[in-house]
């Protein structure tokens, strides 16, 4: 079966279930063994290259890493998606006049997120405003009254609130990643926590790790497009 994609993947599920031998080619080898390749010959080709031997089958996960695989790497665009977020709020703010973000470090925390709220609702008093800072923040109150001063308008309440509610929505999805990946990871824990004993590598960056070259070395591995995870510039990195 050739690598096309997210389509082999279904059927290459519906006939593992059956009890098929299955191998999966990569598109590119196939494509550079001398000989006619159409679309519609696509299916006589690859079984005349496999007659002669001259196909490799390339590394497909178990069904548990694949899915660990699309629960990591979409947990990874929603966090960015939530960072966006952030610095979209910060910036509407800064629109409005108010720098709050220069006085709270983090924007959309407790304190930052009962004052965008109240602002949303219409209050515009920076002291009454600096009033529901908690915690530590409650030090830097006249700070805070200074920099909540501002031209926050309408407008301003309804962008906030837009981007404050898909923040939180964000929130909320990323918990429900983490509660799936940890049920998956369970049978894998004991890899993840000696990954986590690497200086530098934590909890979720070796989930992503087991996620995308799985926890048995003793498997050959050959590459595979959409298989294996892709870095950040967009190549492929595969298990030697």
């Amino acid at each position: 079966m050739e690598a096309t994609g997210q389509y082999w993947k279904p059927v290459w599920d519906v006939l593992a279930e059956r009890g098929f031998e299955l191998m999966l080619v990569n598109a590119r080898h196939v494509k550079m063994v001398p000989g006619r390749k159409t679309d519609v010959a696509d299916a006589t080709w690859l079984a005349e290259l496999l007659e002669h031997g001259l196909l490799r089958g390339s590394f497909v996960p178990p069904r548990v890493i694949r899915e660990l695989s699309d629960l990591t790497r979409y947990r990874k665009r929603l966090v960015k998606a939530h960072t966006s977020k952030g610095q979209r709020t910060a910036k509407i703010l800064e629109y409005a006049g108010i720098k709050l973000d220069s006085v709270v470090s983090h924007l959309v925390g407790v304190s930052g997120r009962a004052m965008l709220r109240a602002l949303i609702a219409g209050e515009r008093d920076p002291e009454q405003l600096a009033e529901l800072a908690r915690g530590r923040l409650r030090t830097k109150i006249p700070a805070l009254a200074a920099a909540l001063e501002g031209r926050f308008a309408e407008h301003h309440a309804i962008m906030i609130g837009l981007a404050l509610d898909h923040f939180e929505y964000l929130e909320r999805s990323v918990v429900r990643l983490d509660e799936r990946i940890d049920d998956l990871m369970a049978a894998h824990s004991a890899a993840r926590d000696r990954l986590d004993t690497i200086p530098g590598v934590g909890k979720r960056a070796a989930e992503i790790i087991i996620a995308e070259i799985g926890a048995d070395m003793s498997v050959p591995h050959r590459r595979t497009p959409g298989v294996v995870g892709a870095n950040v510039s967009g190549q492929q990195h595969h298990r030697r």
